[in-house]
């Protein structure tokens, strides 16, 4: 069951140690819970978890080639490793062992992604995934998430370790807007209804789910109601939902921390390709750039993620509706 708060705030606890206490509460349910790390427990909030489970934490330093294709050998093993690293290594730099050790023999591993886009902050362009999600799209037997917040966060760490199949999830280490009461659920592939609107969809995930929840607060004030839709699943997409958005609002604004080709946008787009409808449709994330440090909000800005360019879109996809 999913309860969404009534007031939104920040979360004064991390996003990274969030994670490390819910790999510790799948650890203890199954002792083939393993988790891999490359010389980033502190940073990915797992030293708790190396400590309080070491029979069950790995760390083989900065080789993530060698991690992805270790996790790979210890699925088919029969165990339920967790390869864990910055996005940026866990996808572009690991993406042949992840092809041929973990998707192709379809085995049971979990890649999980710190510092998504813009999170990534000081570490700058080189560490910053916008193309993360495009290239794991396109590899067969792979299921791709992005929570907005820590309640999802766990729940579908949980589902991951109970889950067969290879699992990708990229998230921001540090604290998010907090969205979803204690104790809520999701469905793997079925997209949240956060905000109810009839004039627009904005289809969102991860941290912009905040900043569209702001972008409908300032359209509302301008008389312009704006649905908003959490795709926390992003591969399978939520089809339904989207036609369901579509049938009811008649625009569509899609939003992601990440590049507009590959992502979100693109394959919201297929769908409506596929459906062979036309409707106003406005793509909000990275245009064909990198990235470079600054602080997040810096960032979003910078790339055109943040509220006030969300609430433009929207005005422009409804004025294609009239």
């Amino acid at each position: 069951m999913i309860k969404i708060r009534d007031t939104f705030e920040m979360d004064t606890k991390e996003m990274r140690a969030v994670y490390g206490e819910a790999l510790g509460e799948a650890a203890d349910k199954n002792e083939k819970v393993v988790v891999i790390s490359c010389d980033l427990c502190g940073s990915m909030g797992l030293r708790g978890f190396a400590k309080e489970h070491a029979a069950q934490s790995i760390n083989i330093g900065i080789q993530e080639a060698n991690a992805c294709s270790m996790a790979g050998g210890m699925s088919a093993a029969g165990m339920v490793p967790f390869f864990n690293t910055f996005s940026v290594f866990a996808t572009r730099r690991a993406y042949d062992q992840i092809f041929m050790s973990c998707a192709y023999p379809k085995l049971n591993v979990k890649i999980v992604g710190g510092d998504a886009g813009v999170t990534a902050t000081s570490n700058g362009g080189t560490h910053m995934p916008f193309e993360d999600i495009g290239i794991m799209r396109v590899m067969p037997n792979v299921t791709i998430f992005e929570p907005s917040d820590a309640v999802m966060l766990r729940d579908l760490l949980n589902q991951m370790a109970e889950t067969y199949g290879v699992q990708y999830i990229r998230f921001s280490r540090k604290n998010t807007l907090k969205i979803y009461e204690e104790g809520s659920t999701f469905e793997i592939g079925k997209g949240v209804i956060v905000r109810e609107g009839k004039d627009a969809t904005i289809i969102t995930c991860g941290i912009l789910v905040a900043e569209a929840l702001k972008a409908a607060d300032a359209l509302a004030a301008e008389g312009i109601e704006a649905r908003v839709f959490d795709m926390f699943t992003i591969k399978p997409i939520d089809r339904d939902l989207i036609m369901d958005s579509i049938a009811k609002t008649g625009a569509i604004v899609t939003a992601e921390n990440h590049q507009i080709i590959g992502g979100l946008a693109s394959a919201v787009s297929e769908v409506i390709a596929e459906e062979g409808i036309g409707v106003p449709m406005e793509k909000i994330g990275v245009q064909g750039i990198f990235g470079e440090v600054g602080d997040q909000d810096y960032l979003l800005d910078r790339f055109h993620l943040s509220a006030p360019y969300i609430a433009d879109a929207v005005k422009r996809a409804v004025s294609k509706k009239k």
